[in-house]
């Protein structure tokens, strides 16, 4: 059965919207990763050699949630410090980017900061990065 004009308007609208997502967050974890890097906050690893554990710890839970997850994938990797860094939406014009740096051994929280967002442009995420690597940059207990 031929599908209406309007039910793949609406598949190619999601299958569009959910792809800009994804390079949203690509931009916003490269932005995060390369501020870090270049101001040598931390040295930052590739998180490739975890893809798979990754991918199996993301297909059944919330990473920013999952109760210690985030440290196997740090320990895998040989990290001291794992970040870990998530999305709100409150509205379509207000979101906020959190960040959460722990102890990788402990689980200790060593840093944790919102920033939020007016207006859903590639600007405001990446000076909403920009404000979170500010914030960590400026709490030396997070980056001893």
């Amino acid at each position: 059965m031929a599908r209406s004009q309007a039910e793949r308007s609406a598949r190619d609208t999601l299958a569009v919207s959910a792809a800009t997502v994804c390079l949203t967050a690509a931009m916003v974890s490269g932005a995060l990763r390369d501020d870090v890097r270049e101001r040598a906050l931390f040295r930052v690893v590739d998180n490739a050699n975890a893809r798979e554990l990754i991918a199996s710890l993301q297909g059944t839970q919330d990473m920013s949630a999952c109760n210690g997850c985030e440290r196997r994938v740090a320990k895998q990797l040989g990290a001291s410090r794992v970040g870990v860094c998530w999305v709100q939406k409150i509205s379509n014009l207000i979101l906020n980017i959190n960040l959460r740096v722990e102890d990788a051994a402990t689980g200790a929280m060593l840093f944790q900061r919102s920033v939020d967002l007016r207006g859903n442009t590639d600007l405001s995420w990446r000076r909403g990065a920009k404000a979170l690597v500010d914030l960590l940059a400026s709490d030396p207990s997070a980056t001893r």
